[in-house]
Protein backbone atom coordinates (compact mmCIF):
# COMPACT_ATOMS: atom_id res chain seq x y z
CA UNK A 1 0.00 0.00 0.00
CA UNK A 2 1.39 3.75 -0.67
CA UNK A 3 0.36 4.48 2.85
CA UNK A 4 2.57 2.52 3.89
CA UNK A 5 5.64 2.96 1.76
CA UNK A 6 5.08 6.49 2.69
CA UNK A 7 5.55 6.58 6.15
CA UNK A 8 8.59 3.88 5.71
CA UNK A 9 10.24 6.58 3.63
CA UNK A 10 9.41 9.19 5.97
CA UNK A 11 10.23 8.18 9.61
CA UNK A 12 14.27 7.27 9.70
CA UNK A 13 14.07 8.00 13.24
CA UNK A 14 11.44 7.80 15.84
CA UNK A 15 12.75 10.47 17.85
CA UNK A 16 12.42 13.29 15.29
CA UNK A 17 9.64 16.11 14.91
CA UNK A 18 7.39 14.95 11.29
CA UNK A 19 4.95 17.08 9.58
CA UNK A 20 2.04 15.45 8.42
CA UNK A 21 0.79 18.58 5.96
CA UNK A 22 -2.65 16.84 4.99
CA UNK A 23 -4.00 15.06 7.99
CA UNK A 24 -7.22 14.12 5.75
CA UNK A 25 -8.95 11.60 7.71
CA UNK A 26 -5.91 10.73 9.79
CA UNK A 27 -4.48 7.83 8.09
CA UNK A 28 -0.88 8.97 7.75
CA UNK A 29 -1.14 10.17 11.53
CA UNK A 30 -1.32 7.24 12.86
CA UNK A 31 0.75 5.20 10.93
CA UNK A 32 3.63 7.76 11.41
CA UNK A 33 2.34 7.90 15.25
CA UNK A 34 2.88 4.07 15.73
CA UNK A 35 6.30 4.11 14.22
CA UNK A 36 7.63 7.41 16.78
CA UNK A 37 9.03 6.56 19.97
CA UNK A 38 8.20 8.31 23.49
CA UNK A 39 10.14 11.52 22.41
CA UNK A 40 8.95 11.70 19.12
CA UNK A 41 6.34 14.49 17.81
CA UNK A 42 4.05 14.51 15.13
CA UNK A 43 2.18 18.37 13.93
CA UNK A 44 -0.45 17.98 11.37
CA UNK A 45 -1.92 20.80 9.11
CA UNK A 46 -5.15 20.51 7.18
CA UNK A 47 -7.79 23.45 6.16
CA UNK A 48 -10.63 21.60 6.49
CA UNK A 49 -12.76 22.17 9.67
CA UNK A 50 -13.83 18.42 9.00
CA UNK A 51 -9.88 16.90 9.59
CA UNK A 52 -9.56 18.81 12.30
CA UNK A 53 -12.80 17.61 14.17
CA UNK A 54 -12.12 14.20 13.26
CA UNK A 55 -7.46 15.33 14.27
CA UNK A 56 -9.70 15.69 18.28
CA UNK A 57 -10.56 12.08 18.51
CA UNK A 58 -6.42 11.16 18.52
CA UNK A 59 -5.29 11.43 22.13
CA UNK A 60 -1.65 11.46 22.14
CA UNK A 61 0.57 14.19 24.11
CA UNK A 62 3.08 13.68 20.90
CA UNK A 63 0.25 14.93 17.94
CA UNK A 64 -0.99 18.39 17.04
CA UNK A 65 -3.01 19.97 14.48
CA UNK A 66 -2.97 23.12 13.43
CA UNK A 67 -6.17 24.44 11.11
CA UNK A 68 -4.43 26.44 7.99
CA UNK A 69 -2.50 25.28 5.15
CA UNK A 70 0.90 23.71 4.93
CA UNK A 71 2.20 26.78 3.11
CA UNK A 72 1.95 28.21 6.49
CA UNK A 73 4.26 25.51 8.25
CA UNK A 74 7.51 28.15 8.90
CA UNK A 75 5.03 30.27 11.39
CA UNK A 76 3.45 27.40 12.75
CA UNK A 77 6.45 25.63 14.06
CA UNK A 78 8.95 28.25 15.06
CA UNK A 79 10.49 27.79 17.69
CA UNK A 80 10.79 23.58 16.93
CA UNK A 81 14.20 23.52 15.07
CA UNK A 82 14.10 21.62 11.92
CA UNK A 83 12.31 18.44 11.31
CA UNK A 84 13.21 14.96 10.31
CA UNK A 85 10.46 14.77 7.72
CA UNK A 86 7.54 15.90 5.85
CA UNK A 87 4.73 14.55 4.26
CA UNK A 88 2.22 16.29 1.72
CA UNK A 89 -0.56 13.60 0.30
CA UNK A 90 -2.05 16.25 -2.26
CA UNK A 91 -4.90 16.46 -3.50
CA UNK A 92 -8.59 15.93 -1.62
CA UNK A 93 -9.66 13.01 0.13
CA UNK A 94 -12.59 10.60 -0.73
CA UNK A 95 -14.79 11.74 2.15
CA UNK A 96 -14.14 15.47 0.92
CA UNK A 97 -15.39 14.19 -2.72
CA UNK A 98 -18.45 11.94 -1.43
CA UNK A 99 -19.89 14.75 0.77
CA UNK A 100 -22.49 16.18 -2.18
CA UNK A 101 -22.71 19.40 0.46
CA UNK A 102 -18.88 19.98 -0.71
CA UNK A 103 -19.76 20.42 -3.97
CA UNK A 104 -16.26 18.94 -5.05
CA UNK A 105 -17.48 16.22 -7.29
CA UNK A 106 -19.83 15.97 -10.40
CA UNK A 107 -21.63 13.03 -9.75
CA UNK A 108 -23.79 14.64 -6.61
CA UNK A 109 -26.25 17.50 -6.70
CA UNK A 110 -24.69 20.06 -4.56
CA UNK A 111 -24.05 23.28 -3.57
CA UNK A 112 -20.98 24.50 -6.19
CA UNK A 113 -18.65 25.37 -2.97
CA UNK A 114 -15.68 23.70 -3.48
CA UNK A 115 -13.59 24.88 -0.69
CA UNK A 116 -11.11 23.09 1.37
CA UNK A 117 -12.06 25.42 4.32
CA UNK A 118 -15.21 25.95 4.67
CA UNK A 119 -14.79 29.16 7.13
CA UNK A 120 -13.24 31.30 4.81
CA UNK A 121 -12.88 32.20 1.12
CA UNK A 122 -15.41 32.41 -1.67
CA UNK A 123 -16.76 29.39 -2.90
CA UNK A 124 -16.81 28.24 -7.07
CA UNK A 125 -20.37 29.48 -7.83
CA UNK A 126 -19.31 33.21 -5.99
CA UNK A 127 -16.15 33.39 -8.25
CA UNK A 128 -17.87 31.86 -11.65
CA UNK A 129 -20.75 35.02 -10.88
CA UNK A 130 -17.95 37.03 -11.09
CA UNK A 131 -14.92 36.43 -13.08
CA UNK A 132 -14.43 37.45 -16.19
CA UNK A 133 -14.91 35.51 -19.25
CA UNK A 134 -10.78 35.16 -20.01
CA UNK A 135 -9.98 34.53 -16.23
CA UNK A 136 -12.48 31.63 -16.38
CA UNK A 137 -11.05 30.41 -19.68
CA UNK A 138 -7.63 31.00 -18.43
CA UNK A 139 -7.99 28.55 -15.22
CA UNK A 140 -10.02 25.99 -17.07
CA UNK A 141 -7.18 26.03 -19.38
CA UNK A 142 -4.16 26.23 -17.00
CA UNK A 143 -5.63 24.43 -13.96
CA UNK A 144 -8.13 21.80 -15.95
CA UNK A 145 -5.57 21.30 -19.54
CA UNK A 146 -8.79 21.60 -20.54
CA UNK A 147 -9.11 22.25 -24.62
CA UNK A 148 -12.57 23.58 -24.77
CA UNK A 149 -11.70 26.68 -21.94
CA UNK A 150 -12.88 29.03 -23.66
CA UNK A 151 -15.96 27.48 -25.01
CA UNK A 152 -16.92 26.63 -21.45
CA UNK A 153 -16.42 29.89 -20.33
CA UNK A 154 -18.30 31.69 -22.74
CA UNK A 155 -21.00 29.54 -22.14
CA UNK A 156 -20.82 30.13 -18.25
CA UNK A 157 -20.72 33.98 -19.06
CA UNK A 158 -23.76 33.61 -21.84
CA UNK A 159 -25.97 32.16 -19.38
CA UNK A 160 -25.21 34.63 -15.80
CA UNK A 161 -25.79 37.36 -18.28
CA UNK A 162 -28.17 37.06 -20.85
CA UNK A 163 -32.25 36.35 -20.53
CA UNK A 164 -33.57 32.75 -20.47
CA UNK A 165 -30.07 31.28 -19.95
CA UNK A 166 -31.06 30.88 -16.00
CA UNK A 167 -28.59 32.88 -13.75
CA UNK A 168 -26.05 32.54 -12.18
CA UNK A 169 -24.43 28.66 -11.62
CA UNK A 170 -24.80 27.45 -7.94
CA UNK A 171 -24.87 23.97 -8.01
CA UNK A 172 -22.83 21.10 -9.35
CA UNK A 173 -25.56 19.33 -11.74
CA UNK A 174 -25.76 22.88 -13.14
CA UNK A 175 -22.39 23.35 -14.07
CA UNK A 176 -21.64 20.13 -15.13
CA UNK A 177 -24.64 19.98 -17.36
CA UNK A 178 -22.96 23.36 -19.06
CA UNK A 179 -19.98 21.73 -19.74
CA UNK A 180 -21.31 18.39 -21.04
CA UNK A 181 -22.90 20.81 -23.57
CA UNK A 182 -20.00 23.26 -24.61
CA UNK A 183 -17.32 20.17 -24.74
CA UNK A 184 -17.64 18.44 -28.05
CA UNK A 185 -15.36 15.39 -27.45
CA UNK A 186 -13.86 13.53 -24.48
CA UNK A 187 -11.50 10.69 -23.40
CA UNK A 188 -13.74 7.53 -23.12
CA UNK A 189 -14.38 6.70 -19.59
CA UNK A 190 -14.05 10.17 -18.89
CA UNK A 191 -16.98 12.59 -17.90
CA UNK A 192 -16.83 16.07 -19.64
CA UNK A 193 -16.52 18.17 -16.84
CA UNK A 194 -13.99 16.14 -14.64
CA UNK A 195 -11.09 18.38 -15.53
CA UNK A 196 -13.29 21.83 -15.03
CA UNK A 197 -13.99 20.45 -11.67
CA UNK A 198 -10.26 19.88 -10.83
CA UNK A 199 -9.66 23.23 -12.08
CA UNK A 200 -11.80 25.26 -10.01
CA UNK A 201 -11.23 23.18 -6.98
CA UNK A 202 -7.64 23.99 -7.48
CA UNK A 203 -8.36 27.57 -8.15
CA UNK A 204 -10.53 28.67 -5.31
CA UNK A 205 -7.96 26.47 -2.89
CA UNK A 206 -5.23 28.05 -4.67
CA UNK A 207 -3.35 24.51 -4.28
CA UNK A 208 -0.93 24.49 -6.85
CA UNK A 209 0.49 28.57 -4.85
CA UNK A 210 0.11 26.77 -1.83
CA UNK A 211 2.62 23.67 -2.98
CA UNK A 212 5.07 25.82 -4.30
CA UNK A 213 4.93 27.81 -0.96
CA UNK A 214 4.87 24.50 1.04
CA UNK A 215 7.74 22.85 -1.16
CA UNK A 216 10.35 25.71 -0.17
CA UNK A 217 9.13 25.73 3.39
CA UNK A 218 9.59 21.76 3.70
CA UNK A 219 13.05 22.24 2.07
CA UNK A 220 14.35 24.95 4.52
CA UNK A 221 12.26 23.13 7.38
CA UNK A 222 14.07 20.00 6.98
CA UNK A 223 17.25 18.73 9.02
CA UNK A 224 20.38 17.25 7.02
CA UNK A 225 19.28 13.51 6.73
CA UNK A 226 14.89 14.85 6.72
CA UNK A 227 12.72 13.00 4.39
CA UNK A 228 10.95 14.96 2.43
CA UNK A 229 7.56 12.75 0.97
CA UNK A 230 5.10 13.91 -1.84
CA UNK A 231 2.20 12.31 -3.17
CA UNK A 232 0.44 13.38 -5.95
CA UNK A 233 -2.50 12.98 -8.34
CA UNK A 234 -2.37 14.97 -11.56
CA UNK A 235 0.06 15.99 -13.67
CA UNK A 236 -0.02 19.70 -12.82
CA UNK A 237 0.81 18.79 -9.16
CA UNK A 238 3.44 16.01 -9.63
CA UNK A 239 5.59 18.50 -12.40
CA UNK A 240 6.29 21.10 -9.55
CA UNK A 241 7.66 18.50 -7.47
CA UNK A 242 9.47 16.93 -10.12
CA UNK A 243 11.26 20.45 -10.66
CA UNK A 244 11.43 21.18 -7.58
CA UNK A 245 13.65 17.99 -6.33
CA UNK A 246 15.35 17.88 -9.47
CA UNK A 247 16.55 21.62 -9.36
CA UNK A 248 17.93 20.47 -5.49
CA UNK A 249 19.10 16.98 -6.56
CA UNK A 250 20.81 18.25 -9.83
CA UNK A 251 21.86 22.39 -9.66
CA UNK A 252 24.61 22.29 -12.23
CA UNK A 253 22.34 21.14 -15.00
CA UNK A 254 20.08 24.36 -13.70
CA UNK A 255 23.21 26.88 -13.39
CA UNK A 256 23.33 29.83 -15.43
CA UNK A 257 25.03 28.48 -18.53
CA UNK A 258 27.54 31.10 -18.46
CA UNK A 259 28.65 29.09 -15.02
CA UNK A 260 28.62 25.98 -16.39
CA UNK A 261 30.99 26.93 -19.34
CA UNK A 262 33.05 28.47 -17.33
CA UNK A 263 36.81 27.39 -16.33
CA UNK A 264 35.50 25.92 -12.85
CA UNK A 265 36.38 22.79 -11.04
CA UNK A 266 33.38 20.26 -10.09
CA UNK A 267 33.36 21.41 -6.47
CA UNK A 268 33.13 25.09 -7.22
CA UNK A 269 29.73 24.86 -9.05
CA UNK A 270 26.68 24.15 -7.44
CA UNK A 271 26.36 21.59 -5.27
CA UNK A 272 23.13 18.76 -4.69
CA UNK A 273 21.87 19.53 -1.01
CA UNK A 274 18.64 16.87 -2.08
CA UNK A 275 18.95 13.17 -3.07
CA UNK A 276 16.29 11.97 -4.89
CA UNK A 277 15.18 8.33 -3.42
CA UNK A 278 12.68 6.94 -5.63
CA UNK A 279 9.28 7.04 -7.35
CA UNK A 280 6.67 4.88 -6.54
CA UNK A 281 3.21 4.07 -8.09
CA UNK A 282 0.38 1.96 -6.44
CA UNK A 283 0.53 -1.41 -7.73
CA UNK A 284 -2.41 -3.17 -9.31
CA UNK A 285 -3.65 -4.60 -5.74
CA UNK A 286 -4.23 -1.22 -4.16
CA UNK A 287 -5.58 0.38 -7.45
CA UNK A 288 -8.61 -2.13 -7.84
CA UNK A 289 -9.09 -1.75 -4.06
CA UNK A 290 -9.13 2.07 -4.36
CA UNK A 291 -9.28 3.26 -8.54
CA UNK A 292 -8.67 6.64 -6.82
CA UNK A 293 -5.39 5.60 -6.28
CA UNK A 294 -4.33 5.23 -10.44
CA UNK A 295 -2.54 8.10 -10.88
CA UNK A 296 -0.58 8.74 -7.88
CA UNK A 297 2.61 9.46 -7.65
CA UNK A 298 5.01 9.56 -4.85
CA UNK A 299 8.57 11.16 -4.97
CA UNK A 300 10.86 10.59 -1.97
CA UNK A 301 14.25 13.01 -1.39
CA UNK A 302 16.68 13.73 1.54
CA UNK A 303 17.69 16.57 2.31
CA UNK A 304 21.71 16.44 2.09
CA UNK A 305 24.30 17.98 4.02
CA UNK A 306 25.13 21.56 2.86
CA UNK A 307 28.70 21.66 1.54
CA UNK A 308 29.75 24.68 4.17
CA UNK A 309 28.47 22.22 7.00
CA UNK A 310 32.09 21.09 9.10
CA UNK A 311 29.96 17.59 9.20
CA UNK A 312 30.10 17.33 5.03
CA UNK A 313 33.47 15.89 4.37
CA UNK A 314 32.99 13.30 7.41
CA UNK A 315 29.69 12.26 6.89
CA UNK A 316 30.49 11.89 3.03
CA UNK A 317 33.77 9.38 4.51
CA UNK A 318 31.80 7.87 6.08
CA UNK A 319 30.01 6.83 3.12
CA UNK A 320 26.39 9.20 4.04
CA UNK A 321 25.05 9.64 0.41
Amino acid sequence: MLLDEAVEALVWRPDGVYVDGTFGRGGHSRAILARLGPAGALVAFDKDPAAIAEAGTIKDARFSIEHTSFAEMPAALAGRGKVAGILLDLGISSPQIDDAERGFSFRFEGPLDMRMDTTRGITAAQWLAQADEQDIARVVRDYGEERFAVQIAKAVVARRSEPGHGGPLTTTAELAALVAKAVKTREKGQDPATRTFQALRIHVNQELADLESGLSAAYDLLQEGGRLVVISFHSLEDRIVKRFMQAHARPQQNADPAMRRAPLRADQLPQPTLKLLGRVKPGAEEVAANPRARSAVMRVAEKLPSPASPSSASTQKAGHP
